[in-house]
């Protein structure tokens, strides 16, 4: 059988492989000029290539369709990408929040081995092979691909295009065109795990400030509903707030209801306990601890030993306190004051950053019209999907990238 897989991620080359180990003649089209380059940006750099939790465990991490991964993952789990990337010597070690990363801390030595073993297997590997349309015959069946100076024939197709996030890697959408020329309805391409727009009058002042070991959470004000807590790093920017929290929050943000008229109203609220690990009371006995070694100094010089001092002024504006005020002329009212802004940082959310800067694509394909068992369309015959084309999502932690070894494996087995 003659398969030709468009896009060389991760989704596409586990597509390969797997395609090629049963015996297939395989051509892998590549629009950039080596093949995974996304692995290249994920995990900072370093590459979160899966979760360590056992694979029953995956689905409640997959906020988008999850259910609909059940066989993809039985087929291919997270055990089988280690021992893949091992037999290519590229040992991993786990890390807080089950994550796996490479022991080298290097993406590049994950995605050359996965490339290497695509070349083992001899698959047709074509670079800078641009995939303008997909051919079927009167049957709707598939038929061939075209190029811009060709037209390549095939028995069966895999589009592992990618999704639109990090645009700059190749993931420019035109799988969604594809599937939707053949029929496939395309759910609304948002960006999930992405950076949220804040309030600029505090965020823009702390930018590039990173906190960790803090508390978030994202409420609705208006509904007096919690959307979503979490505890780690986050940090500050111009347009407003990013980091790991933040990120796995919005994934959250962008399926709750009625979301875009909600921020509209300003009733989305991120609010940061600062000091976690304190109650208000105990935080209330520190502060006083601290400012009773201090009584003399001003103010705005007490504030050293609780906040990063990039934050002490814009504290001090929302406290609305004279800074120049003795630290022994603080009142237990003003005290009390200063603990809940500690524990209840507030910021206004106003929206999501565009889809091209997030992590990952919400959207995509109907998992309504692919086989969940093998991947193929039920609309076109031979043709198969792969990875994050497919209207699935996950929170951070390396299930993103599972997701596409395990849909990439399933569509190139099943013949």
């Amino acid at each position: 059988m003659k398969v030709v897989i468009v896009g060389g991620g991760p989704a596409g080359m586990l597509a390969a492989i797997s395609s090629a180990k049963c015996g297939n003649e395989v051509i892998l089209l590549e629009k950039n000029q080596i093949l995974g380059k996304k692995i290249l940006v994920t995990g900072k750099g370093r590459c979160n290539i899966t979760s360590s939790l056992d694979m029953s465990d995956f689905i409640s991490n997959v906020p988008g369709n999850g259910r609909f991964l059940y066989s993809a993952f039985q087929n291919f789990t997270n055990q089988d990408i280690i021992e893949i990337l091992k037999s290519e010597k590229v040992m991993v070690k786990e890390e807080r929040g089950n994550r796996i990363f490479p022991v080298s801390d290097k993406a590049e030595d994950v995605r050359r081995a996965l490339q290497k073993i695509v070349e083992k297997l001899d698959v047709d590997i074509r670079f800078n092979s641009e995939v303008i349309g997909i051919e079927v015959d009167d049957e709707n069946r598939i038929k061939s691909v075209k190029l811009k100076n060709e037209s390549i024939k095939a028995d069966k197709v895999i589009l592992a295009t990618g999704g639109k996030s990090y645009s700059g890697t190749g993931s420019t959408g035109d799988g969604y065109k594809f599937a939707q020329m053949l029929g496939h309805t395309i759910k609304p391409i948002r960006g999930s795990l992405v950076p949220l727009i804040a309030d600029k009058s505090i965020c823009s002042r702390l930018q590039g400030l990173s906190l960790r070991n803090v508390s978030i959470k994202i409420v609705d004000i208006e509904e007096n509903k919690n959307i979503y807590d979490d505890f780690g790093e986050m940090l500050f920017t111009h347009f407003g707030v990013s980091g790991p929290t933040i990120l796995s929050s919005s994934s959250h943000l962008l399926r709750y209801k009625g979301i875009d008229e909600k921020l509209k109203n300003k009733s989305i609220k991120l609010l940061i306990d600062l000091k976690p690990s304190l109650t208000t009371e105990q935080l209330d006995a520190r502060v006083l601890r601290d400012f009773s070694e201090i009584k003399n100094k001003q103010f705005k010089n007490s504030l050293d030993k609780l906040v990063p001092k990039k934050m002490i002024e814009v504290l001090i504006d929302l406290f609305k306190i004279n800074p120049e005020k003795m630290v022994n002329e603080v009142t237990k009212e003003e005290r009390n004051q200063l603990v809940q802004i500690l524990k209840n940082l507030e910021i206004n959310i106003n929206g999501f950053r565009p889809v091209e800067e997030a992590i990952i694509t919400a959207g995509g394909v109907d998992t309504k019209e692919i086989n969940p068992k093998t991947m193929e369309s039920k609309i076109i015959s031979g043709l198969f999907f792969a990875g994050e084309i497919i209207d699935v999502d996950a929170y951070t932690g390396g299930f993103n990238l599972q997701i596409a070894y395990s849909t990439g494996y399933t569509a190139g087995m099943n013949n």
